[in-house]
């Protein structure tokens, strides 16, 4: 598999994770984030094949404007890559880094098991 479609997993979990599952449980979806930070490290190689793959994720830092998150993309018998991806709060508008929303800052606690 091309090193690039593992960038686009993360993005379909990330995506997943900020935009349509609060969209789906009828919360406002996160607005105006961007990525400052990609890194990644691949630690097997993953064939094409039937059997999907999952990509775990969760935030590790958690700060007023920006917060980071950790990926895996696994099965049940191995770990294919692990990643981490910076985002930061962005107001569209003014093209500007903006402080989290007290809402947003809340939901993304749910997803931090050590912070």
């Amino acid at each position: 598999m091309n090193n690039v479609r593992f960038f686009d997993y993360l993005e379909d979990a990330r995506l997943g994770m900020l935009h349509i599952d609060p969209y789906k449980a009828g919360d406002t979806p996160f607005k105006g984030l961007v990525v400052s930070r990609h890194e990644i490290d691949y630690l097997r190689p993953l064939s094409f094949r039937a059997e999907p793959v999952r990509v775990e994720t969760w935030v590790s830092e958690l700060s007023p404007v920006r917060f980071t998150l950790e990926y895996e993309i696994r099965d049940d018998e191995a770990l294919y890559v692990r990643a981490r991806s910076v985002l930061v709060a962005y107001d569209v508008e003014r093209s500007a880094p903006r402080r989290l929303t007290e809402d947003e800052f809340s939901y993304l606690r749910r997803f931090t098991p050590s912070l």
